[in-house]
């Protein structure tokens, strides 16, 4: 029984071997007879401090050393060192028993050690030291106004360092309750004071003074420990005598009138530290307001949050480095993750982080942003895209994959026109990481529609998008997408600067085409460019016909010697990155507009453009840049038609104006249209195709006598639905199972023309009874009406 009470009292385990710790490399500094060693746990491998302390079973310090045990297990406070674990281990040495107590505790640094090691000197120094008297100044307020405990022994020994530079107070061997307010008490009220050293004792203390003692305040004799570890602290030395306590040169002026009073001869006198830590001018610096506000932020309303943060990225510059990296950021990063900060403190997170190894970085930040994609928050989301080239390279590819890019890809369907284009930006840094099954089952579908989105320059992003990313797509999905995104679509755009953007992209990835390609289906879609109302898609559309134009010819060269594979053929594409087009839709993500252009043969010069036809590109023209872009409809958007294609074979000759939705079943991106809405059935799915096409209304010059349109019509019909065939191959879209029927109810009733005819209703085979004919006695002739008449219309015969 006796041994399970000492064991409940004097720790919590049986024996060394039963310690989850490995014990390591002790430090050269530790207070009293203990020694301070590195530690880590046997489970995870995590860090922890060790403190052990050996005797014989008579031995003073044994007895000590069981009540700081006991003490530190029940006292906690944010600023006293945590506790973990404790045992004890019993070793017999002939007659002879050694005991050692060991006490785990969070991995902490001794003071004196740690203020070597930042090394920092100034203002900055003097900011440093002033939080971290402010912590212990609140762990001592705690033990002396709320627990009425006294430590006596509160000294430069006495205060730890965590890894996040936080001060924390321990050495609890001597503490004891304050009884002054017990009559009749006499005796010692401190039983282990003679471990503290003569220097650190005031001198009731010295004297014994116990009837002193118990009339003086319970702070004094810890407040005069105060004044001992800020004299230890400034002036760099251990302090040896008491009388080293009046040399206040290394003493800040700030803080000299504390300090003196912290050091009066008369306890009654003295500062109590929670006066100390609230009135002092010393504690009011930036450094000890800025973690003060980021340990209270959730009480804080919005306004006060969002001043705050705009002020800290130019604040970090100015604050300890040390304690920016291994203090505000860990406070930062789960403010953001908990969600008591908003998104601005995205730009403090990014520029702190950025000091960090990347070692640190991918165990302190990333996993921070990686929860942050999961917010609902627009502008969080927005602020993650905007810095996703800072930290996109330290994403594994696994992570992308299945937590980074589900969220991301929300931001493609997202109503913001700003958040689309950061989404569709982000790509660029995200695509090398992402599986052929996210890219060409998720992702293509997305950029085939944004390659049609209101927006011309997210249209034209997305063309230089997918020249940049097309090594990243395996070979046949190359062959489906690269050519039917760029000729049919962006080279048909209504904005010159996709235009150009498709020419571009051609270009870079000219590698990726067999030669047959090249001459029947690039050639002929950029030569008509040349004739482009915009001067700069013209050069650009020269630069591709020679480039292409080289290639045929190496390869008719080839030809004679027999050897015609592509792979022998010098094609200089791919070789670098296209530049983006345009990037000025607003901040705020609101939609933006396009001025008009002007109605001359040119528009203005692109911003930046080059001569060789494998640069990098900027296709934004400066008048684009310069104004704002309107996205009412495709029709505004240019002042100049489009130059019709040569040939019949690209499905586009009813497309009068740009690009529309309706258009994307000719563009060979038919496998990736259909995100998550069901396929409808193929009657379904022609009535609504009709729904979506524009009626067409024909022109009297171009007006032909009907029977001759009819079958002139009919031909057409067949040599476009082949040519169609031989275009897109297998990615075309099936044609209809079902065709309208003739009706022949002659020229005067059919039209050839009509969209509507394969759904369009019968005409009325019966006439309409006269309305004279109505049943009753006397009835009278109806009252003639305006407007529009409903006539009730019988199956029956005439």
């Amino acid at each position: 029984m006796f041994k399970f009470l000492k064991g409940v009292v004097a720790g919590s385990g049986t024996g060394v071997k039963d310690l989850p710790y490995n014990i390591g490399e002790p430090y050269s500094s530790a207070w009293g007879s203990w020694v301070h060693s590195q530690g880590t746990s046997k489970d995870d491998g995590s860090p922890v401090s060790i403190f052990s302390l050996s005797g014989s079973a008579q031995d003073g310090h044994i007895a000590a050393g069981r009540n700081g045990v006991k003490r530190l297990r029940t006292v906690r406070h944010p600023n006293i060192l945590s506790f973990l674990h404790s045992t004890e281990v019993e070793m017999f040495d002939g007659s002879n028993t050694k005991i050692t107590i060991y006490i785990v505790t969070e991995p902490v640094t001794p003071l004196s050690e740690k203020i070597k090691e930042l090394g920092l000197d100034g203002k900055q120094r003097d900011e440093y030291y002033a939080w971290g008297l402010h912590q212990i100044g609140k762990a001592v307020s705690f033990l002396n106004n709320d627990c009425k405990l006294i430590h006596a022994n509160v000294c430069l020994g006495s205060v730890v360092v965590t890894q996040t530079l936080d001060w924390k107070l321990h050495a609890f061997d001597v503490l004891s309750e304050f009884d002054g307010n017990k009559e009749g008490s006499t005796g010692s009220m401190l039983q282990y004071a003679w471990l503290v050293g003569t220097q650190y004792k005031p001198m009731e203390l010295v004297k014994s003074d116990w009837v002193a003692i118990r009339n003086s305040p319970p702070w004094a004799i810890d407040s005069w420990g105060m004044g001992c570890l800020i004299y230890e602290i400034f002036s760099g030395t251990r302090l040896s005598k008491t009388e080293e306590l009046r040399n206040t040169s290394s003493i800040p002026k700030l803080l000299l009138p504390d300090y003196q009073r912290l050091l009066s001869s008369m306890p009654s006198k003295r500062l109590n530290t929670s006066k100390l830590i609230e009135n002092s001018e010393y504690f009011q610096n930036k450094l000890v307001d800025t973690i003060h506000f980021m340990e209270v932020l959730s009480l804080k309303d919005s306004v006060e949050k969002d001043t705050f943060f705009r002020k800290l990225p130019t604040l970090s510059d100015q604050l300890p480095r040390q304690i920016v990296l291994k203090k505000i950021l860990p406070l930062l990063a789960s403010a953001l993750e908990f969600g008591s900060a908003g998104a601005l403190a995205l730009t403090a997170l990014m520029k702190m982080s950025s000091w960090l190894p990347p070692e640190e970085f991918s165990i302190k930040v990333l996993p921070t942003i990686v929860k942050l994609f999961s917010s609902n928050d627009r502008a969080i989301r927005v602020g993650l895209l905007q810095h996703i080239e800072q930290y996109g390279e330290s994403l594994s590819a696994q992570i992308v994959d299945e937590q980074v890019y589900p969220y991301v890809a929300t931001g493609f369907s997202d109503t913001s026109a700003f958040l689309r284009e950061l989404t569709l930006k982000s790509i660029l840094v995200l695509a090398p990481k992402l599986s052929q099954r996210t890219m060409s089952g998720s992702l293509l579908k997305y950029l085939s529609k944004l390659q049609v989105d209101e927006e011309p320059a997210i249209r034209t992003n997305t063309t230089i998008l997918l020249g940049n990313i097309a090594n990243y797509l395996n070979e046949g999905t190359r062959k489906r997408v690269l050519i039917n995104a760029f000729t049919v679509r962006a080279l048909r755009d209504t904005f010159p600067p996709a235009r150009g953007a498709g020419i571009m992209a051609l270009c870079a990835t000219s590698s990726y085409y067999d030669i047959s390609e090249i001459a029947t289906r690039i050639l002929p879609n950029v030569v008509v460019l040349t004739i482009d109302p915009d001067s700069d898609v013209r050069t650009k559309s020269f630069q591709a016909v020679d480039q292409f134009l080289k290639i045929v010819k190496q390869y008719n060269e080839k030809g004679d010697t027999g050897d015609l594979s592509m792979a022998n053929i010098g094609t200089n594409g791919n070789s670098s990155l296209l530049g983006w087009a345009m990037s000025n839709l607003t901040l705020k993500g609101k939609t933006s507009e396009q001025a008009p252009l002007a109605s001359g043969g040119s528009s203005a010069p692109l911003a930046a453009t080059s001569s060789d036809a494998n640069s990098v590109v900027d296709a934004v023209a400066t008048s684009a840049i310069m104004s704002p872009l309107r996205t009412s409809s495709s029709a505004d958007l240019v002042d100049h038609p489009v130059p019709a294609s040569p040939t019949s074979t690209d499905g586009w000759e009813e497309t009068e104006n740009g690009l529309d939705e309706h258009d994307s079943d000719k563009d060979g991106w038919n496998d990736f249209e259909s995100l998550d809405e069901p396929k409808p059935s193929p009657v379904l799915a022609n009535i609504q195709a009709a729904q979506k096409r524009p009626v067409a209304q024909s022109k009297p010059a171009l007006s032909q006598p009907k029977p001759a349109a009819s079958g002139m019509h009919s031909k057409s019909a067949v040599r476009k639905n082949k040519d169609d065939d031989e275009l897109w191959g297998e990615i075309a879209a099936p044609p209809p199972k079902a065709t309208s029927k003739s009706l022949n109810l002659g020229a005067s009733t059919t039209n050839d023309d009509d969209l509507w005819g394969a759904i369009a209703a019968p005409p009325p085979m019966t006439k309409a009874k006269p309305l004279s004919l109505g049943r009753g006695r006397g009835a009278k002739p109806a009252a003639p009406k305006l407007g529009a008449q409903r006539i009730n219309r019988t199956s029956s015969g005439v």
